[in-house]
């Protein structure tokens, strides 16, 4: 006679540990001795997607720096999937994120590599945090994240403001004397934004530092307008960068008069000759005085 038997599942397959099975079936008829028949059987394990993909780290780093071009490669990301065929052909991209990150980087679907699309400024935004996203044939998801550090570059030159500036100062103004306020600013970070400041040109004035990026220009000696009736200075700030970026600002300051001359005559002493028939009247002789004063103080009047 003939028997039909069925082949039932003790356990779930899976594919990723064994992806065929073979068995060797047998069949005894009933009589004594008994007979036997084998047949060979093998089964391949189709798949089906029950793994979702796998990134090779949960979180990647990586730094860049602000002049980096457009282009440039951040970071590649990796993900697995033990499937096989569609369910494990996996396609990157990005999660969730705001539009300014995504206007920033792009990732390339096949790969997993991530470039820059603009230009990066530290002084804007010094970290960026990615999502990431592997996506299997059978709609699985993986997620990763992705660290970005900004790295400074000396891209900008420190500016100098002026708050206060006395544009006249009296000759006779005590040493110390507040000239002119100003501020100091580097937007960079590390040496690139140290700054030290100078003044250039001769002049009895000085710089001296309050606090932070603030400064203050002094008399650093008694001003005399009759030698110089102004001073032109130049303050310049230079960061601590390679190559060195500077920023200037001109000051004039212009010397009032004090009345601190007196007259001087051309001579110390005069003598005169005078005939005693002399018509009353006749000029006798003339004297002459300078004052280096100006204005009313520079006005001589005799008597």
């Amino acid at each position: 006679g003939s028997k039909f038997a069925e082949l039932v599942l003790r356990r779930a397959l899976d594919r990723e540990r064994e992806p065929s099975l073979r068995l060797v079936l047998t069949a005894l008829d009933g009589g004594d001795p008994p007979r036997s028949g084998t047949a060979q059987l093998c089964i391949n394990v189709t798949d089906a997607n029950d793994n979702a993909p796998m990134f090779a780290q949960e979180r990647y780093r990586a730094s860049l720096r602000e002049d980096a071009p457009p282009g440039s490669t951040v970071v590649n990301v990796s993900a697995s999937d033990p499937d096989s065929g569609t369910n494990a052909r996996i396609r990157y991209g990005f999660g969730k994120m705001s539009a300014k990150v995504l206007q920033k980087f792009v990732v390339d679907a096949e790969s997993g590599t991530i470039s820059l699309q603009e230009f990066l400024d530290f002084e804007d935004t010094r970290s960026f945090s990615l999502a990431v996203e592997a996506r299997d044939g059978g709609g699985l998801v993986a997620h990763c994240k992705v660290a970005i550090e900004v790295l400074d570059v000396n891209d900008n030159a420190p500016e100098v403001t002026l708050t206060l500036v006395s544009s006249t100062v009296p000759e006779d103004a005590p040493v110390g004397t507040v000239v002119a306020l100003l501020n100091v600013n580097d937007p960079d970070s590390g040496e690139n934004g140290e700054m030290s400041c100078e003044l250039l040109g001769e002049a009895p004035l000085s710089l001296v530092k309050s606090s932070g990026g603030s400064y203050k220009v002094v008399t650093a000696s008694a001003l005399d307008r009759e030698q110089a009736a102004e001073h032109r200075l130049v303050l310049r700030a230079s960061d601590g960068g390679e190559p060195a970026r500077t920023g200037t600002a001109r000051i004039r300051v212009a010397v009032l008069d004090a009345n601190d001359n007196a007259p001087v005559f051309s001579q110390a002493e005069y003598t005169v000759r005078v005939p005693e028939d002399v018509p009353v009247g006749s000029t006798l002789v003339t004297v002459t005085a300078t004052d280096f004063d100006e204005g009313l103080n520079g006005h001589v009047k005799y008597s």
